[in-house]
C-alpha cells in the first residue's frame, strides 16, 4: 500500500530527516509536538502540525493515545517513530497495526524478542551470531553464578536484563565480590526499569564497539550496509562514530556482514536493523540489536549513497528492498559528531535561546539538525541539538573536512561540544584510528588533570 500522509512520531532532528525523506517521495507530513516545542523547525515544515500535551515527555511523545487520536484526526496511513520514545515499544507498535495503521518499523514480536536482553542473547545464538562467554538466562543462585563466572574466567560483568546506558551493571572481578555485586546490580535495575533480573557474561578488557547496519523486507530477504564504529563513547553514551570502522578488514566485514544478513534473512526481519558487537582481537562478540533507526545512520548513508528512512518507508509499504547485496558499494570514509548543548568540560546541559547560528559548508558536508537562530532548546529532552556529517574518500581526508567545518560551525547563546570535537581530533589515538570503549573517558580524565 503506497502511503500518502505520515505521521512522525518524534522531534528534533530525526523528526525533520523524516519530513524531508517523506517529502522527497511525495509524502505529506503530520508533525506531533509537546508545548514546549510548538515553534520546532519540523513543526514549522510539516505540512500539518498537532500538539499532543504539555512539555513532559510523558504527557506527549510518549502519550500513545494522544498519538493515535492524532494520526487518526489526521487521517494519517502510517507512523514512523524515529529513535528513542516509542521507537523500540512493541506495545506501540501492536496498537498501530490494530489501528489499521502503517508501523513504519520492525514486527511487533521482533522488537519484543530483541528489547529482552536475555531473549536477544538466546535468538542470537540460535541465529548463529557469536555471544559473549556467560549466562544463558537470568541469574539469581550465587552458586550458579559462581560457577558460570568460573567457567568464562574473570573479570565478568552483571548486567540488568532490562537495562540500557550503563545501569544495573557492575564489573566483578573475584568470586568474593559476586555476591554483594549481583544484588547491587538488582536493586539498580529494580530502581531504574522495575525489573531486577540480572545476567552475567565475561568482561572483555579493552574492546570496540561496533555495530552492523542490516535491512530485511519482512519475507527472507535480508541485507547488510557495512559497520560503523561507536567506540568513542561517554558513560555509554556514544559521541562521535565513524564508517567503516578503521580497525576491520574488508574480510572481516565481509565475513561478519554475511553472518548478520544470514541471520536476518532466517529471522525474516522487516525494516531497518542495528546488531551491535564488541571486538577484541580480531573476535567479533553479540551484544545486543537495536530494532529502530540509529542516530549514527548518516555514515552509513554517506558511504552507500542510500537513503536508509527512503529504504524504511519503501519496505513499510511492503515493497522489496530497493538493492541486493552485490549491488551496494563501500566508497571513503564518513564521520558523525554529535552536537549536544551541553559544558563541554562538566557536560552540564545547557537549554536556552539560540542567538547565532551558522551551518558549516562545503563539498561533503551535511548538518542534520532543527536550529534556527532565535530558536530555544527546550530543558526537557536530550541535550543533542545537531549532527555534523562530514565524508571524504579516505579517512584522512575526511578529518581534515570535519576539522575544518568544525571551525565554521558557529552556534552562540548556549554551550555545545563543538570544542570538545576540535580537541578530539587533534589527538594522534584518534587520527590514528587507536582507540577503544574506554579510551574517550580516559583522555576526558587526561584533559582534566
Amino acid at each position: 500500500m503506497a502511503i500518502e500522509k505520515l505521521l512522525i512520531a518524534n522531534r528534533g532532528e530525526i523528526a525533520l530527516r523524516i519530513h524531508r525523506a517523506c517529502h522527497e517521495m511525495g509524502i505529506k507530513t503530520v508533525a506531533v509536538h509537546s508545548t514546549a516545542d510548538a515553534d520546532a523547525m519540523h513543526v514549522r515544515l510539516a505540512d500539518e502540525a498537532i500538539c499532543i500535551g504539555p512539555p513532559a515527555a510523558a504527557d506527549s511523545y510518549l502519550n500513545i493515545p494522544a498519538i493515535i487520536s492524532a494520526a487518526e484526526i489526521s487521517h494519517a496511513d502510517a507512523i514512523h517513530p524515529g529513535y528513542g520514545f516509542l521507537s523500540e515499544n512493541a506495545r506501540f507498535a501492536d496498537i498501530v497495526e490494530e489501528h489499521g495503521i502503517i508501523f513504519v518499523g520492525p514486527k511487533p514480536e521482533h522488537i519484543r524478542t530483541m528489547g529482552d536482553k536475555i531473549e536477544a542473547k538466546r535468538t542470537a545464538g540460535a541465529l548463529g551470531l557469536p555471544l559473549v562467554p556467560g549466562s544463558d538466562g537470568p541469574i539469581s543462585d550465587l552458586a550458579e553464578a559462581k560457577a558460570i563466572a568460573a567457567e568464562a574466567g574473570y573479570p565478568v560483568i552483571i548486567k540488568a536484563a532490562s537495562g540500557g546506558g550503563g545501569r544495573g551493571m557492575k564489573v566483578c572481578t573475584s568470586e568474593d565480590q559476586l555476591e554483594t555485586l549481583m544484588q547491587q546490580a538488582g536493586s539498580e535495575a529494580k530502581a531504574a526499569f522495575g525489573d531486577a533480573t540480572v545476567y552475567l557474561e565475561k568482561y572483555l578488557g579493552n574492546p570496540r564497539h561496533i555495530e552492523f547496519q542490516i535491512f530485511g523486507d519482512g519475507n527472507g530477504n535480508a541485507i547488510h550496509l557495512g559497520e560503523r564504529d561507536c567506540s568513542l563513547q561517554r558513560r555509554h553514551q556514544k559521541v562521535l562514530e565513524e564508517a567503516p570502522s578503521p580497525a576491520i578488514s574488508t574480510e572481516e566485514r565481509m565475513r561478519m556482514g554475511e553472518v548478520v544478513r544470514k541471520a536476518m534473512a532466517d529471522m525474516s526481519y522487516r525494516g531497518a536493523g542495528t546488531i551491535e558487537f564488541l571486538w577484541e582481537d580480531g573476535e567479533f562478540y553479540f551484544i545486543e540489536m537495536n530494532t529502530r533507526l540509529q542516530v549514527e545512520h548518516p555514515v552509513t548513508e554517506m558511504i552507500t549513497g542510500l537513503d536508509l528512512v527512503r529504504e524504511q518507508i519503501r519496505i513499510a509499504e511492503g515493497r522489496p528492498l530497493s538493492v541486493k547485496q552485490e549491488d551496494i558499494e563501500f566508497k571513503g570514509h564518513a564521520i558523525e559528531c554529535r552536537i549536544n548543548a551541553e559544558d563541554p568540560r562538566t557536560f552540564a546541559p545547557s537549554p536556552g535561546l539560540v542567538t547565532t547560528y551558522h551551518a558549516p559548508g562545503g563539498m561533503h558536508v551535511r548538518i542534520d539538525s532543527g536550529l534556527y537562530a532565535g530558536y530555544r532548546i527546550p530543558p526537557y529532552y536530550d541535550s543533542m541539538i545537531a549532527k555534523l556529517i562530514v565524508y571524504g574518500r579516505t579517512r584522512e581526508g575526511c578529518i581534515m573536512r570535519l576539522r575544518r567545518a568544525l571551525e565554521e560551525m558557529v552556534i552562540n547563546g548556549v554551550k555545545t561540544t563543538i570544542p570538545l570535537h576540535r580537541d578530539l581530533l587533534q589527538d594522534p589515538d584518534m587520527m590514528n584510528g587507536d582507540y577503544s570503549i574506554k579510551w574517550l573517558e580516559e583522555w576526558l580524565a587526561k584533559q582534566d588533570a
